[in-house]
């Protein structure tokens, strides 16, 4: 095995999670030569999909959005795995007030009723489209929506949703890093409303209506894609084209001075050092794992690319083989923080996805921690058991026990794209102007949705060539 590792090949990608292998993919499309080196005994990353006792349950992503098209397009090339859409239940979101959960208006009649925003509010957002836009790059989501829309937007729409999706805080997550197609809406057309209005009215080609912005999963869980990814990069090929155990991972300018072999990545696999020449080299992990990975670069310059605090997120997966749920059929429940529960909300994947549960149950996933409480993860299993049983006891009325509780502690999980993202988004494309052929890539920057690492991959490998 060392022998055929200590080769020459055109890409060497580090890290086989999402990023890696969809970058590996589009390359592969490309018919460039390539290799993955992943540090785990396994390929996916974050993504991992488990199946016990008829119940089917992520420990990393649940879902992604189909925002993008080459999403669709990797799946359709695949062919061996099922891109799987979620039901007409998902488009039902719930939000925590008082002492039950809400559903999020989807209509006029609805937001005219809800509970969730002030009577002052509602009203207010019929001036959204004729207020001014705003003129500082540096506001953050919570400021932005309290200006446009008003406070209890800001309360029960924004700060639950971005615990949805990133465990953090919309007064200190800037608008035009960590939700930049919303900045968008508001510095080129003036008005959320407006921007909406004309984005909808903009022709669209056929390959632009393969994003459907629907809410997407594969058949089985998502390690299925990760393993359908796993299969067509490696392929047929007598060399491995992803080697997993890959440790202590260096790369280094090349010393030959040849177009072809501008970098060199050292790595021990199975006790022995083992080398690949390549011209080209893309870092998709952590940006708390490059210092050490990139020795050759000045410490200043990669302290403003690993400037970021990663949430850590606490996710459990809970499953009720009698539990069906009717008042429950939604994507899920998100909890404000200004309710000030311990947990950020409730998944509800056998709501949106078939196969999910054994006939008449349900299987959820519970997710606490985050910026809220970044203290969880620290926590015994028994303290976090006992609190997801009692959430399920007093948000859902559930009182048997599950047959199903699982928990998976993410240390470093989500990063929050702050103030200091654009400091480390120019550091990186200062480092790639300095250093040709090597790319930092991941969820340090581009977005962190599974949607964004596939378009980041997409864009990464347009940009390659050899």
């Amino acid at each position: 095995m060392a022998s055929q590792q200590n080769r020459q090949t055109q890409v060497v990608i580090i890290g086989a999670g999402l990023t890696g292998l969809s970058t590996a993919f589009f390359l592969k499309q490309k018919n460039l030569e390539v290799v993955v080196l992943e540090e785990k005994d396994r390929t996916g990353g974050q993504v991992q999909s488990f199946s016990e006792r008829g119940f089917v349950f992520e420990s990393g992503p649940n879902t992604g959005v189909l925002s993008y098209p080459e999403v669709v397009e990797m799946f359709q090339v695949l062919g061996d795995v099922e891109l799987t859409t979620a039901r007409e239940e998902a488009k039902k979101r719930l939000i925590w007030k008082g002492n039950r959960f809400h559903a999020l208006p989807a209509s006029l009649p609805s937001a005219v009723l809800t509970p969730l925003f002030t009577w002052k509010d509602k009203f207010r957002i019929l001036g959204e489209p004729f207020r001014s836009k705003g003129n500082n790059p540096d506001e953050t989501v919570a400021q932005l929506a309290a200006r446009r829309l008003g406070r209890s937007f800001v309360d029960y729409a924004v700060d639950p949703f971005l615990s949805g999706v990133y465990a953090g805080n919309p007064n200190t997550l800037v608008t035009r890093y960590a939700l930049p197609k919303l900045y968008n809406l508001e510095q080129n057309y003036g008005s959320f409303i407006k921007g909406s209005i004309a984005k909808a009215k903009e022709p669209k080609t056929e390959r632009d209506r393969l994003a459907t912005r629907k809410v997407f999963s594969a058949q089985g869980g998502l390690s299925a894609l990760v393993k359908a990814l796993t299969n067509h990069i490696n392929g047929k090929d007598s060399q491995q084209n992803i080697i997993t155990g890959a440790k202590e991972i260096r790369i280094k300018p090349g010393t030959d001075g040849l177009e072809t072999t501008r970098w060199r990545t050292e790595f021990i696999h199975n006790g022995e050092l083992c080398t690949l020449q390549s011209k080209y080299v893309i870092t998709t992990v952590g940006s708390y794992s490059l210092p050490d990975m990139l020795p050759f670069i000045e410490t200043e310059q990669l302290n403003r690319v690993n400037n970021l605090f990663y949430a850590p997120i606490v996710q459990a997966a809970v499953g009720y083989s009698e539990e069906a749920l009717p008042h429950f059929q939604a994507f899920g429940g998100l909890v404000p923080s200004c309710e000030q529960q311990d947990i950020l909300g409730i998944l509800n994947p056998s709501a949106c996805f078939g196969n999910r549960a054994p006939q008449g149950g349900s299987t959820l996933a519970v997710f606490m921690g985050g910026v809220r409480h970044p203290d969880y993860v620290q926590r015994s299993d028994r303290e976090l058991e006992e609190m997801v049983l009692r959430n399920m006891h007093r948000m859902l009325g559930i009182r048997k026990d599950p047959q199903l509780l699982r928990l998976f502690k993410h240390a470093q999980a989500i990063p929050q794209y702050e103030t200091n993202s654009g400091e480390r988004f120019a550091a990186i494309e200062q480092i790639e102007r300095q250093y040709p052929g090597l790319y930092l890539k991941g969820n340090l920057c581009g977005g962190i949705g599974m949607a964004d690492r596939i378009h980041q991959a997409y864009l990464t490998a347009q940009a390659i060539n050899v």
